[in-house]
């Protein structure tokens, strides 16, 4: 179990100093158990490309998770650089995998992989990604089939998070899919203008790749994402799979698969400005009506 240390205030200025996170939790807004779960978790993952705990503390108002302070987050890092390679790409879409097949194997599901959740840790000899916000993870089991409520902007969710179907790893996996997309064009695969539409799309599988965004993308690298981009959960690739895909594949694109050309970072940067603006928090009311309505009755 957890341990939850009291008087925080009184470590706060030394903890601050040393440079970490701090995640408080108000505990009108979230119960007791479901922030220890999240503590259990990460301490269970434990692992150099996640996030880690330190210390769990506990106010008469709040829970506080005392994290590893991140340097900043992956999306920033690329568009921050003079140039944005394919290759480069490659080696985060490569790097985030590594840490999904190690949660994956622990039975771990993160369920919330989005942008603003995969950081660059800048202080490795090179620069290395590490997950964060496991709060909405779980704990997979054989015995028991776990359903999972989507809060909020649906852009990276899969279409069992939509649709109310039990999740599963491979639900990581298709938010990698996205992922890829938008590191390649900038552009995001499935967004409308609704959350309700987006979600429609996302379960019609409603994508492409328009000449104006891919042009440059090399073919290998729109193999991947539509490997990963299967509707049914089953079908997709699992996070050691994927690390096989030649365009991720630890050797390298073969025989210079990846794109000589340098990729649009204006358009990442766009991106990243529209998310600035995001509120998380909203859940999407009836999706699962919606979505019936418009696809007959696929589900």
């Amino acid at each position: 179990g957890i341990h939850w240390k009291e008087s925080f205030e009184s470590v706060f200025t030394e903890i601050s100093e040393i440079g970490v996170a701090v995640k408080f939790v108000n505990k009108k807004m979230q119960k007791k158990e479901q922030v220890a779960h999240e503590a259990d978790i990460l301490r269970h993952v434990q692992n150099h490309q996640l996030v880690a705990l330190l210390d769990t503390y506990e106010s008469p108002t709040s829970l506080m998770l005392v994290l590893e302070l991140e340097d900043g987050r992956l999306l920033e890092y690329l568009v921050a650089h003079d140039e944005l390679m394919e290759e480069k790409v490659a080696f985060f879409i490569r790097e985030t995998l590594e840490a999904l097949q190690h949660l994956h194997t622990c039975r771990v599901a993160h369920l919330d992989l989005k942008p603003e959740n995969i950081m660059v840790d800048l202080r490795a000899p090179a620069p290395s990604v590490k997950l964060i916000d496991l709060g909405d993870a779980v704990q997979l089991s054989a015995s028991r089939r776990y359903v999972h409520l989507l809060l909020g902007n649906p852009e990276f969710a899969a279409p069992e998070l939509i649709r109310g179907m039990p999740v599963s790893v491979s639900t990581d996996v298709w938010s990698m899919g996205v992922l890829a997309y938008v590191m390649l064009s900038g552009v995001s695969p499935f967004l409308d203008e609704s959350p309700e539409e987006t979600c429609v799309n996302i379960c019609r599988l409603d994508f492409c790749f328009p000449d104006e965004y891919f042009h440059h993308v090399s073919q290998a690298a729109r193999d991947f994402v539509s490997s990963v981009l299967q509707e049914d959960p089953r079908k997709r690739p699992s996070a050691t799979s994927c690390l096989q895909h030649p365009w991720v594949g630890r050797g390298g694109a073969q025989g210079g698969e990846y794109s000589k050309t340098p990729l649009d970072r204006s358009r990442l940067a766009t991106f990243i400005d529209r998310r600035r603006q995001l509120h998380d928090v909203r859940p999407i009311t009836n999706i699962k009506g919606l979505v019936s309505s418009t696809m007959g009755n696929t589900l």
